[in-house]
């Protein structure tokens, strides 16, 4: 989700859209961009991008078909939508699915409109945030699942690299062996140093982040204590 998010308009009345914008909250931290498009329920609304619509059915030609047409576009494209119609028999506002109808009270719509649609750009960036966050959580929890798995594994490294380092040592120092043969001992030799050396600079930063967490844990709790 960009950090700007988008409001897509959808009416055929130009006074519409600017009563929307002009009532729209001025919060600098929610403040969307604006779209504004011909109300066609016929129009795939999957492509457009958006994070909010609203859309205008309170003119008078919006018949029962043409609303029913619109909302089955808005539901395909699984995003919030406002929908302003202008039936007085109807609730103020009414919620079904992520669709929120709301009737186009005279004074008070375009106000209710923009508040309401700065809460669910709220909401939406709220779940994107937590979405991510859980994210990080997880590729977090396998980098520290890899990381005991090499500390649980140290000692095996050790005595395995120990074992290669040994003999490729004996191999080097053999007298009479071929020069290519010579040659390869002398390469798992240096390999299995460069090893090792990866493995110690490993095992010193491990204990680089135990003291560290010792340290940080210790502030906690020295922490707690004074708030007491």
């Amino acid at each position: 989700m960009p950090s700007r998010q988008t409001v897509l308009i959808l009416t055929g009345d130009p006074a519409f859209s600017r009563e929307v914008t002009a009532n729209w909250p001025r919060d600098p931290a929610y403040a969307p961009d604006f779209i504004v498009l011909d109300q066609d329920p016929s129009r795939d609304l999957r492509s457009s991008g958006y994070d909010l619509a609203i859309a205008d059915v309170s003119s008078a030609d919006s018949s029962n078909q043409r609303i029913k047409a619109l909302k089955h576009s808005l539901t395909a494209v699984a995003k919030p939508a406002i929908v302003i119609h202008s039936d007085p028999a109807r609730d103020l506002y009414r919620i079904e699915g992520q669709i929120l109808d709301l009737r186009r009270e005279p004074g008070v719509w375009p106000a209710l409109a923009g508040l309401l649609g700065r809460e669910i750009l709220r909401r939406r960036h709220a779940e994107f945030r937590a979405s991510e966050a859980e994210k990080i959580s997880v590729a977090a929890q396998a980098e520290a699942t890899l990381g005991r798995y090499m500390v649980e594994m140290r000692t095996n490294v050790n005595n395995a690299l120990t074992t290669v380092l040994g003999n490729s040592e004996l191999l080097v120092h053999e007298p009479g062996l071929p020069a290519s043969v010579q040659s390869q001992a002398d390469s798992i030799r240096n390999m299995a140093l460069r090893l090792h050396e990866v493995f110690q600079r490993f095992w010193s930063l491990e204990k680089e982040l135990t003291v560290a967490a010792r340290e940080s844990g210790k502030r906690t709790s020295a922490a707690a204590a004074g708030t007491t």
